[in-house]
């Protein structure tokens, strides 16, 4: 990427009139970002660090409005480090279902116990107590650059840079960067750093964001009203749709997936854990696995029911047939009723195993796959009078 040198004056210019145009313009409303009373805190002030935390990692791989109420009924269930530090990773991972990349939960939880070890319970009221710089925040799992700095921005007015998707995209096209922004991270660090307006760098980093969620949005630009537009070089060249420059996506590996749903003669529901490792650590599903080469889908259930679980059992109906795209792979569930014919469930390949009702399902976390499975399920239940409570 080449370098693009403004004068001093020129970025002046520019944070002037971003903060000009957040001042009337911005997401002044955002939960998080407000004060105890509920309103915008004022240059310097500093905000509770917690409900920052939550949200920033909630908002790592998914939407603001996605988000919302999500952190709106964490904070309900765990209003205070401590309450989340001290809940149980089920409890956790329950209440994060739906929203998808369970291992932000996970370190999240982790990142909650460390932060009452190093702050300590008597003092997490006191915000001076808690990290105020990058390096305090990066050392806690699952916090990266552009996390921490949101965090000591947010909460601390610290004159830390952002670079969530956003202010990323709104800087390849300013710049007109010709690569795409994951291999010129670098150059747009060392950029954002000079930009940054550290007399109010809260106000300016939500400036950034919001220019780029109301204005410079990925598609239908909003150029002509942009407070910046007369130095961004992609609109002086008019060529605002050709930037960010973006990598050829990779085709997804694609597989099928056989799904036992075992259901007892008391209308239990057999279900297993899933070992902690992985991207679904510690949560819940119905038993199954990959279909192998040449094996008819019912074949791979049948196996590995027998693989994972030391079951034999007996497929009586096909429930539900669903595709789900995940960032990495391309998955097709195929979803079949069965009976056990022999043998005591066992955790082979999981953590525990358990008979439970229809109606407790909803206690356990489950992938989102497997919410339209659960949903079929009470179908079947409820069509042929079968008991779910």
């Amino acid at each position: 990427m080449q370098e693009v040198e403004l004068s001093e004056g020129k970025l002046a210019d520019i944070r002037f009139a971003l903060l000009k145009w957040f001042e009337k313009n911005g997401r002044h409303w955002i939960p998080w970002k407000l004060n105890a009373d509920g309103l915008p805190p004022k240059p310097g002030e500093v905000i509770d660090p917690y409900p920052i935390l939550v949200a920033e990692v909630m908002l790592q791989q998914t939407q603001l409005k996605t988000v919302l109420p999500y952190w709106e009924k964490w904070m309900k269930t765990f209003p205070t480090l401590l309450e989340l530090a001290n809940a149980n990773e089920q409890e956790v991972l329950l209440l994060w279902q739906g929203l998808g990349y369970y291992s932000r939960a996970r370190r999240l939880h982790q990142a909650s116990k460390v932060l009452l070890n190093s702050i300590g319970a008597k003092d997490l009221s006191d915000t001076h107590s808690w990290p105020k710089d990058l390096e305090g925040w990066m050392e806690l799992p699952g916090i990266g650059r552009s996390t921490a700095a949101s965090i000591v921005s947010s909460a601390f007015d610290a004159p830390s840079p952002i670079m969530d998707g956003n202010v990323q995209r709104f800087l390849c096209r300013f710049l007109a960067i010709p690569s795409p922004p994951l291999k010129v991270s670098n150059q747009l660090w060392k950029f954002i750093n000079k930009l940054i307006d550290t007399s109010k760098p809260r106000d300016f980093n939500q400036a950034l964001m919001d220019l780029g969620y109301l204005v410079c949005r990925p598609k239908d630009t909003f150029c002509t009203i942009c407070p910046v537009n007369e130095y961004c070089i992609a609109y002086s060249l008019r060529k605002v749709a050709s930037f960010p420059v973006k990598t050829v996506p990779k085709e997804l590996p694609f597989s099928v997936v056989g799904v036992g749903v075992v259901i007892n003669h008391l209308g239990q529901i057999l279900i297993a854990q899933r070992l902690e490792k992985g991207m679904f650590g510690g949560m819940w599903e119905f038993p199954g696995g990959k279909q192998e080469q040449n094996e008819s889908i019912e074949t791979t259930v049948v196996r590995e029911l027998k693989e994972e679980l030391s079951i034999d059992v007996d497929i009586f109906r096909k429930l539900i047939s669903l595709e789900h795209i995940y960032s990495h792979k391309k998955l097709r569930f195929e979803v079949y009723l069965c009976n056990l014919v022999k043998g005591v469930p066992l955790p082979m390949a999981s953590q525990q195993v358990k008979w439970v009702r229809y109606i407790d399902l909803k206690n356990y976390p489950f992938p989102m796959a497997n919410s339209k499975m659960i949903e079929e399920l009470g179908k079947y239940f409820s069509r042929n009078n079968l008991k779910s409570s």
